[in-house]
């Protein structure tokens, strides 16, 4: 017997609710599990181009009415995903900003007080038809201790879905939670009303494009 959808509300209360366990084990993740996780996942890109491709072209002739530049953006060959792999390294480069000390200064009483770069927690990051955001916006969100909610366009669903596999998959692989990264499984365009009224569980909203 194949269950029933969970209605909208439900929906997203689940993924919130699975979004904030997993921020409190990020926001205590290493340095080193963080970007071993981006090297896994950038390899893991490489190995897996011919299915991600597969998914990616399954979206390209179920979009085949859009537009010229549209179809340009949602396209995926090897040449960009080899950009997106070198994204995620550039990613691992830059400097854990969880715990970085940003301004500092001693008060007359001897007191220093510090700024010091934490962790937001939830982010829902709401984006169009480039696959190659998913992976982007998962390696800054994870980079700074945070979890994350991607809603990609109905066009991508298959080229994300791919891609949030072997997201999930390299979390694990480094013991992080694979639910610091998920994916909105559905193209309801309600699941995003819903989404955006939980305050309470997401910290910020990021709509791209």
């Amino acid at each position: 017997m194949v269950a029933a959808p969970q209605p909208i509300e439900a929906s997203g209360l689940a993924l919130c609710a699975r979004a904030r366990s997993a921020a409190r084990l990020l926001a205590n993740a290493t340095t080193s599990q963080k970007n071993r996780w981006r090297e896994l996942h950038s390899a893991a890109l490489e190995q897996q181009a011919p299915a991600i491709l597969r998914a990616n072209q399954s979206d390209m002739e179920r979009s085949s009415r859009l537009s010229t530049a549209m179809l340009d953006r949602l396209r995926l060959d090897d040449s960009r995903l080899a950009g997106m792999a070198r994204a995620l390294r550039e990613i691992a480069k830059l400097p854990d900003p969880v715990g970085e000390i940003r301004t500092a200064e001693s008060r007359p009483n001897g007191l220093r007080v510090e700024k010091v770069g934490v962790p937001l927690g939830v982010i829902l990051f709401i984006y169009e038809s480039r696959p190659n955001v998913t992976s982007d916006a998962a390696g800054l969100c994870v980079k700074a201790g945070n979890a994350v909610i991607l809603r990609g366009g109905k066009e991508a669903f298959h080229s994300n879905s791919a891609l949030h596999q072997l997201l999930t998959a390299e979390l694990l692989a480094v013991g992080l939670p694979a639910e610091g990264v998920q994916l909105v499984a559905t193209t309801d365009r309600a699941v995003v009303g819903e989404l955006l009224q939980r305050n309470r569980e997401i910290t910020v909203t990021i709509p791209r494009g």
